[in-house]
């Protein structure tokens, strides 16, 4: 069991987390005892071979899906032990999630869609504060379309907004430029950057893509369900050749 600690001031931890799936001959075990702690304002990339365990890793990080054993707090609260109801309120309220596939309501304009998540809580929108998130994603110019009318680059730039314009505990970012040619891909990166230092929110992204790793203060690396090894504000290349020793684990 690795633990992985970036500073103090815990946002997002994770402590002897496990999760199987099935049971008896046919279960089988995703995660083994990850232990990870991140600080606000961190931007954290976590990479590993297919079936290493990275995307259960980040959906039981989210609250999306429960771990078998070890808890998963947020802030100052447990959100494994929260019950379904109360978890789905908490999710709402404390955690943003930036989808690959975007998951925009067409009918509604860029701004509709990103400030959605504080109308369905029920909260008013913070105006100062609005126009900050959209300024720093780069949608000052777009708040009237709707998503047809934008590239896909532009759409992520919505979605990242939607994820933190709530001021989560946590952002979390699944392959958020695994559908995007280069260039965009380089913007939506820097956004997450921004995401970070502009605007204090703790980022996790799930990705297989060194380059996209490299912009991360600090790559993660999961084997077998294990943290196993991590490199701080790495190169590209070092990214890669550490995934190539990854088979050896």
């Amino acid at each position: 069991m690795t633990e992985v600690r970036v500073q103090s001031g815990t946002a997002l931890r994770l402590d002897s987390v496990t999760k199987t799936y099935g049971s008896g001959a046919a279960a089988v075990t995703a995660l083994r005892g990850v232990d990870l702690h991140l600080t606000r304002g961190s931007f954290t990339a976590v990479m590993g071979p297919s079936g290493s365990g990275k995307s259960t890793f980040l959906h039981c990080a989210a609250g999306l899906d429960r771990p078998t054993s070890g808890s998963v707090w947020l802030g100052g609260t447990d959100i494994s032990r929260l019950k379904p109801k109360a978890l789905t309120r908490f999710r709402r309220d404390h955690v943003g999630f930036v989808f690959q596939a975007y998951n925009l309501l067409p009918a509604l304009t860029a701004l509709q869609n990103v400030t959605l998540p504080l109308l369905l809580a029920g909260e008013s929108v913070d105006p100062a504060w609005l126009d900050f998130v959209v300024d720093a994603v780069g949608l000052t110019d777009l708040r009237g379309r709707r998503p047809a009318e934008m590239s896909g680059g532009q759409q992520q730039r919505v979605a990242i907004a939607r994820a933190v314009v709530t001021r989560p505990d946590a952002v979390f970012a699944d392959e958020p430029t695994g559908a995007l040619d280069s260039r965009t891909g380089r913007q939506v990166l820097d956004l997450l950057r921004r995401t970070a230092t502009d605007l204090d929110q703790t980022v996790v992204m799930v990705t297989h893509d060194p380059v996209a790793a490299a912009h991360a203060d600090r790559v993660v690396f999961l084997a077998d369900g294990v943290f196993v090894g991590h490199l701080d504000r790495p190169t590209p290349q070092q990214v890669a050749d550490h995934m190539t020793h990854l088979g050896e684990w």
